[in-house]
């Protein structure tokens, strides 16, 4: 009799398991994913609370990307890479990837976040629609705390990084990439 009881105790929370993973599972499918739509809008709000003027970009941008964490590493050869959401009129519409490679004088590690504000509805259909990466001679503005925005958009993007630790010493060139998966696909 303990036994059964036992084992249909078992049976009961591995049923609740496998039902509880599914949610989460699904939650995730299609460009959604809970967790890192929390982390893409609290790296943004530590960004405008570092530096309020980005809120202005915020509310005027047609849409933007938050990567809260993005790890790079080099020594010679470089690559970065990190996951953030895509948001238009504040509402998330997909989750994107970040690729980036380097070569040239670097050496250290360190992880930052980044935000690409799009001007407009041209810059965010390039950028959704895959057409979209960074060469060498894109420039991102790094903030820290009580800095200046002071930038314009350069070819409908304007770029805003904050480093969250580390040191990387570089002289190098590269490009980042990104992949963009829409919400419900």
């Amino acid at each position: 009799m303990m036994n059964t009881i036992h084992f249909k105790k078992m049976y009961f929370l591995m049923l609740l398991t496998c039902v509880a993973f599914s949610f989460t599972s699904y939650a995730q499918i299609g460009g959604w994913k809970p967790e890192l739509e929390k982390d893409s809008r609290a790296a943004l709000q530590q960004m405008i609370d570092d530096v309020p003027k980005l809120q202005t970009f915020k509310n005027e941008a047609y849409g933007y990307a938050v990567y809260p964490k993005i790890t790079k590493a080099g020594l010679v050869i470089g690559g970065a890479g990190g996951e953030g959401m895509v948001f238009k009129g504040g509402a998330a519409t997909g989750s994107s990837k970040l690729g980036q490679g380097t070569f040239g004088l670097q050496a250290g590690g360190q992880q930052y976040s980044e935000v690409i504000f799009f001007e407009n509805k041209a810059a965010y259909d390039r950028f959704t629609g895959g057409k979209f990466k960074f060469s060498g001679q894109a420039s991102a503005t790094a903030i820290t705390k009580g800095a200046s925005a002071d930038v314009a958009y350069q070819d409908g993007v304007a770029i805003f990084t904050r480093v969250k630790g580390g040191l990387m010493l570089e002289a190098s060139v590269g490009g980042q990439h990104f992949s963009f998966t829409p919400i419900g696909e």
